[in-house]
């Protein structure tokens, strides 16, 4: 049998995360999966699954009546018995509720997804016309508040890089495997911050990915789409070293195609990667959380800072809708205008 490649293996393993959680569902939702399954990620579908199963749970804890029916049993039709009040109270419910010893708040972000997931949802049965109610619809989506983007500023990320390198701050116990990882964390983190790559694309990365002959590397989008994205000369010597390093290593069998690997010299996670990221930040500021995500939005930072072009930044980071982008980085766009107001001089001021 041909050997998967990651993207392949992950999509096996969201396919088994699907249908365990599908299995504590009304089973007539296997309809509404089948459904949006070629115009949706498995990721995606996996949050949905999440999604409902809290709504489902949550009309059980409400309505006594249901009880003596398993919720795999309930049929389509429960769904038109739900009135858009209904869901406002669920949307209210989600703001702290517990399940079992588990205690789970949802701000803003949180509700307006899972609101969201609903529409969907319901939209698919309102289609299909098998429910003659799509109270989901009369739902106002929560407001967000805009948040103020979290980022490294340029001196944070010089310090960052240069700590990767030297260890300096790290206690006795980190400092054991640093010299074992520094090569290959200066090779990731530099990638990160200078192509702005989602954390899932760098570690779904294998060797022939990476084109020295055009400084690019082929990443899968979200969706499954793959882009080609072009890195500078620093980001050149970082994975071309490491390159050097890995050449020496003996690697697990099966993780022969992957490029970052881990010291069980497998093919590294995600949850490594974040572990990292958030080591070597925190030694350098204690006032932000930096997440590989949070390094993502200090390359957007920085592009668009350079270039002034907000479509450009869309394209990089895979944004679908440049409004997106626009959004994030609102704030940097705002300052820009400012600083028009004294770029043009009506009159030259008198000696």
């Amino acid at each position: 049998m041909a050997e998967r490649t990651y993207h392949e293996q992950k999509n096996i393993e969201n396919t088994m995360r699907l249908r365990s959680i599908m299995a504590e569902l009304p089973s007539f939702c296997s309809d509404f999966f089948r459904g949006i399954e070629p115009t949706t990620s498995s990721l995606t579908r996996i949050a949905y699954a999440y999604d409902l199963r809290v709504f489902f749970n949550f009309l059980y804890q409400m309505n006594p009546s249901l009880r003596s029916t398993p919720i795999r049993e309930l049929k389509v039709e429960i769904l038109d018995q739900i009135k858009a009040i209904d869901l406002e109270e669920y949307l209210d419910y989600l703001t702290y509720y517990k399940k079992g010893v588990s205690e789970h708040l949802n701000q803003e972000n949180g509700k307006k997804r899972k609101l969201i997931s609903l529409r969907s949802f319901y939209n698919y049965y309102f289609k299909k016309e098998m429910i003659q109610t799509n109270p989901a619809a009369l739902v106002d989506i929560p407001k967000l508040h805009q948040k103020e983007i979290i980022r490294l500023d340029i001196d944070e990320v010089a310090k960052m890089l240069d700590e990767v390198e030297s260890g300096e701050k790290m206690t006795k116990s980190q400092q054991k495997f640093h010299g074992k990882t520094k090569v290959r964390d200066l090779a990731i983190i530099t990638l990160l911050l200078g192509t702005g790559i989602r954390v899932s694309e760098c570690v779904g990365l294998d060797l022939n990915d990476i084109d020295f002959n055009n400084d690019g590397v082929k990443i899968r989008r979200k969706g499954g789409s793959e882009s080609i994205i072009y890195f500078g000369e620093e980001v050149r010597e970082a994975l071309e070293d490491y390159l050097k390093e890995r050449e020496q290593v003996l690697i697990a069998e099966g993780h022969e195609d992957a490029l970052f690997l881990s010291l069980q010299k497998r093919r590294i996670s995600v949850k490594a990667v974040e572990n990292l990221v958030k080591k070597y930040a925190g030694l350098v500021t204690k006032l932000k959380k930096i997440t590989p995500h949070k390094l993502r939005s200090t390359y957007g930072t920085s592009l668009y800072r350079e270039t002034g072009d907000i479509y450009l930044v869309a394209d990089v980071l895979g944004h679908k809708d440049v409004n997106t982008t626009k959004k994030h980085y609102a704030a940097i766009e705002d300052s820009r205008r400012r600083s028009a107001a004294n770029k043009v001089k009506l009159r030259e001021k008198m000696e």
